[in-house]
C-alpha cells in the first residue's frame, strides 16, 4: 500500500436487514454499495432462512465480490453485511467480514465497524481459556464473547457491552432476527430505516435512499434493537456515556448526502469552510478545493469571502488504496498519479487552496507545488478543521503520533514544509460552531483527549498483533 498516504480511512460499513420478502442480501447488496466510501478492501453478507445460514464474502469491492450467481445463494428475510477497510487485523481474506459462525442455538454473525481499545486483553483471555482464533481482527473475538455468554441473545449482547471497551456498531445476525449494537460513546455511526415490510441498520443514511428506505432516527449510544418478524424493538445494552461521536464523519468520512446528527453533512462541511473562511481570511483570486471531499469546504469559503470558486485541480477516482510498493519513482509522483491541475484557471492567479485536513502532509507539498508549475502566483492553504495532533485508537486509519505533521511542528513550520504562501487551520470553537454543538463529539485526534475513562486500554493496544506476529502473515 502507499506507506506515506496523507488521507484518512474509516474502518467499514455495516448493514442489516429484516424485509417480508426473501431477498433481503439483493437489499443488502445495493446498501453496501452505497457505503463503498467507507471501506474497499472486502465485502460480505451473510443471511438466514429457516435457521441456516448462507455467507459469501470476498477481496475487492462490493460490484466486484457480488453477482447474480453469489446472490442467489444468499436466501432469506435476514441479512447483514460489512464492507471493510482494515485497522485492527490485516486484510487478508480471514479477517473479511462479517465473521459467521454455528452454535447451540443456530447460527451467529457479526459485522463491526469500528476498534476496541481492550482487544489486546480479551484476545489474550480467550486464548489463556482454551479459544482458539482463526483471525486477527477484534470482531472474531466479540463473537466468542457472545457465544460464550449465557442467556438469550439479547442478554449475551448485553454482557459484551459490558465488556468491551471502545468504539463499536455492530449488526448481529441470529436464526430469527437482525441486532443493531452502538457502543455507549456513539463513536461510530448507526441509523434506522424504515422499508416496506420491515426495518434496514446502516452505518449512514444514503444506503437507505438506494433501497427506497425512509429515515427513522438513529440507533441510541448505549442501545440496542432488534429486528425481526415482531418488527422493531428497541432495549437499553449499557448505560450511555457522554455522547462522543467521531467529528471526522461530518468532515471527511459520511457522504455528503447523507443525514449526520440531524444535519445533511454537505451543508455541514460548507459552514465549516463558511468558519474557516471569518478565521483566516485571505486575498485571493481563485477558491480551489483538494477534491472530492475537500469541495464543500471550499464552496463555503468562497460564499463567505466572495472569492469565485473553480476547480483548479481534477482527481482520477480510479486510484484507490493498493498493495503494491512503489519505487522511490513512482513514491515521489504518487500526488501526480490522483490529481491533475487545470492550467487554464490558474495561470496568473493567488490561489487558495482548501483541504478537508493535513494528516503527514506528504499530500499538501506536492499539491502546492502542482498549482505553482499550473502558473498560480501564490498559493494559501486553508484547512477546514484543526491540526491533528494525536493518532486515533476507535476505527481511523490515522499515522502514529510521530507520522503527524503538526504533533511536532509548528503552523509557521508546516507552512514552509509545504511551500504554501500562507497556512490556516479552523479552530475548535469555530468547527463546533459549524457542527452546531458545544459537545457530544470525539474531538482527540485534535486535543489529545480521549472519552475513555482510563488510557490503559488503548496502552495495551497499540500493536494488537504483537504477541501473534510469528502466527499472522497479513
Amino acid at each position: 500500500m502507499w506507506g506515506l498516504s496523507d488521507d484518512l480511512h474509516e474502518e467499514c460499513g455495516v448493514v442489516g436487514i429484516h424485509t417480508s420478502g426473501s431477498d433481503a442480501a439483493r437489499l443488502a447488496f445495493f446498501a453496501l454499495h452505497t457505503l463503498q466510501h467507507r471501506g474497499q478492501e472486502a465485502a460480505g453478507i451473510a443471511t438466514t432462512r429457516d435457521g441456516v445460514a448462507h455467507m459469501h464474502k470476498g477481496l475487492g469491492l462490493v460490484a466486484s465480490v457480488f453477482k447474480e450467481e453469489n446472490l442467489a445463494t444468499l436466501p432469506g428475510d435476514l441479512a447483514i453485511g460489512h464492507t471493510r477497510y482494515s485497522t485492527t487485523g490485516g486484510s487478508g481474506l480471514r479477517n473479511a467480514q462479517p465473521q459467521l459462525i454455528e452454535t447451540l442455538d443456530g447460527p451467529l454473525g457479526l459485522a463491526h465497524n469500528g476498534n476496541l481499545v481492550n482487544a489486546h486483553m480479551l484476545r489474550r483471555e480467550l486464548l489463556e481459556g482454551g479459544v482458539g482464533l482463526q483471525t486477527s481482527s477484534d470482531t472474531e473475538v466479540m463473537v466468542h464473547l457472545l457465544t460464550g455468554a449465557s442467556g438469550d441473545w439479547m442478554e449475551r449482547i448485553r454482557t459484551l457491552m459490558s465488556r468491551v471497551e471502545g468504539a463499536y456498531a455492530l449488526t448481529i445476525l441470529t436464526r430469527d432476527a437482525v441486532y443493531g449494537v452502538r457502543d455507549p460513546w456513539g463513536l461510530r455511526p448507526l441509523v434506522i430505516g424504515a422499508i416496506d415490510g420491515g426495518y434496514v441498520l446502516a452505518s449512514e443514511t444514503c444506503a437507505f435512499s438506494t433501497i427506497g428506505a425512509e429515515f427513522v432516527r438513529e440507533v441510541a449510544p448505549g442501545e440496542v434493537v432488534r429486528l425481526s418478524d415482531s418488527g422493531l424493538e428497541a432495549q437499553r445494552g449499557v448505560t450511555a456515556k457522554e455522547r462522543a461521536l467521531c467529528t471526522f464523519e461530518q468532515i471527511y468520512f459520511s457522504r455528503p448526502d447523507s443525514i449526520c446528527d440531524g444535519n445533511l453533512v454537505h451543508s455541514t462541511r460548507q459552514r465549516l469552510g463558511r468558519e474557516l473562511a471569518r478565521e483566516a481570511p485571505v486575498e485571493g483570486d481563485l477558491v480551489v478545493s483538494v477534491p472530492d471531499s475537500g469541495t464543500p469546504h471550499a464552496v463555503g469559503f468562497a460564499q463567505e469571502t466572495g472569492i469565485p470558486y473553480t476547480e483548479g485541480l481534477i482527481k482520477n477516482r480510479y486510484v484507490g488504496r493498493t498493495f503494491i510498493e512503489p519505487t522511490q519513482q513512482l513514491r515521489a509522483a504518487r500526488v501526480a498519479m490522483k490529481f491533475n491541475p487545470l492550467a487554464d484557471n490558474l495561470v496568473g492567479k493567488r490561489v487558495v487552496l482548501v483541504d478537508d485536513s493535513i494528516v503527514r502532509g506528504t499530500t499538501s507539498g506536492p499539491l502546492v507545488k502542482m498549482l505553482r508549475n499550473a502558473g498560480a502566483t501564490e498559493v494559501h492553504v486553508r484547512v477546514a478543521c484543526p491540526a491533528i495532533i494525536s493518532p486515533c485508537y476507535m476505527g481511523v486509519d490515522m499515522a502514529s503520533q510521530d507520522e503527524l505533521i503538526a504533533a511536532h511542528r509548528s503552523v509557521e513550520e508546516i507552512c514552509d514544509h509545504i511551500g504554501a504562501d500562507s497556512l490556516a487551520y479552523l479552530s475548535i470553537d469555530a468547527m463546533m460552531r459549524a457542527l452546531g454543538s458545544e459537545n457530544g463529539y470525539c474531538n482527540a485526534c485534535f486535543t489529545g483527549k480521549y472519552p475513555f475513562e482510563s488510557m490503559r486500554f488503548v496502552q495495551l493496544s497499540l500493536n494488537p498483533k504483537e504477541e501473534f506476529s510469528s502466527v499472522w502473515s497479513d
